[in-house]
């Protein structure tokens, strides 16, 4: 079950994080992955890794901010069955409080860069006969996450332009959903924490892990394996749709 061999399959923001777990796991099912992100550095350890277990890999430094850029990669690639977008940046700020510059940004990768990959891919997807995109949205998309007014607001764009895409080629054999996770525990996290709470680190940490009722945050290889049962035949019934992983947080906390 869950096989992804013969398929192509391009994960951006694949770097770290749950982009790179995904990656991982993609390549255990056996697709042919093509990784994009900024960092190339990272993509090239995340890559070695893949290719020591067997798996075909190949990276692409990328700023999914330049449409140009994106074209041009998908270009290259040029046969794709499977887009899985993960690229994305976070915002710590109220409304009154985001200056222009940091909307902007956020705007930038999360909505614009999402965009770019939809725009290239869904030619790919549709010489294909079909395929498979995935959208990483947010529980912000869902609740009032305090102090996150940029990140949620592209959060939200992120499932309008699910629904769009599913509605509008589910006749031409694409599917298309999204995925909202609570907070996971991935080296943007640690890096947060270092940053605004220096020397209150596990402080923080046990905080913001117990905000969800569960008691913990998620593992990136949780999200991942809920990517990899989307993108599989055994999903092919599914599209327009968006899934919380998220210990609980939107219906349990009250």
């Amino acid at each position: 079950m869950f096989s992804l061999k013969n398929k192509t399959a391009v994960v951006t923001g694949a770097a770290s994080g749950i982009g790179r777990a995904v990656a991982i796991v993609f390549a255990k099912q056996g697709a042919t992955l093509h990784l994009l992100d900024l960092d190339e550095a990272q993509l090239a350890i995340v890559a070695t890794a893949i290719k020591n277990t067997g798996g075909n890999v190949n990276i692409h430094q990328l700023d999914v901010v330049n449409q140009a850029a994106v074209k041009a990669v998908f270009e290259k690639i040029n046969t794709v069955d499977i887009l899985v977008n993960c690229a994305g940046i976070s915002n710590i700020g109220k409304a009154a409080d985001t200056s222009e510059e940091d909307f902007d940004s956020v705007y930038k990768v999360n909505v614009k860069g999402m965009y770019n990959c939809l725009h290239e891919v869904i030619p790919c997807l549709k010489k294909n006969k079909g395929g498979v995109i995935i959208n990483m949205a947010s529980i912000a998309n869902h609740v009032g996450l305090q102090d996150r007014f940029a990140y949620s607001m592209s959060k939200g764009a992120v499932i309008g332009m699910t629904l769009s895409v599913a509605r509008d080629y589910i006749n031409e054999g694409i599917r298309c959903n999204s995925v909202s996770p609570a907070r996971v525990h991935t080296p943007f996290v640690d890096n947060f924490l270092a940053k605004n709470y220096a020397g209150k680190e596990k402080e923080m940490f046990d905080k913001l892990s117990s905000s969800q009722p569960i008691g913990r945050m998620a593992n990136p290889d949780e999200v991942a394996s809920l990517v990899l049962y989307l993108c599989s035949d055994e999903a092919s019934f599914i599209t327009g749709c968006d899934y919380p992983i998220d210990g609980g947080f939107i219906k349990l906390n009250n």
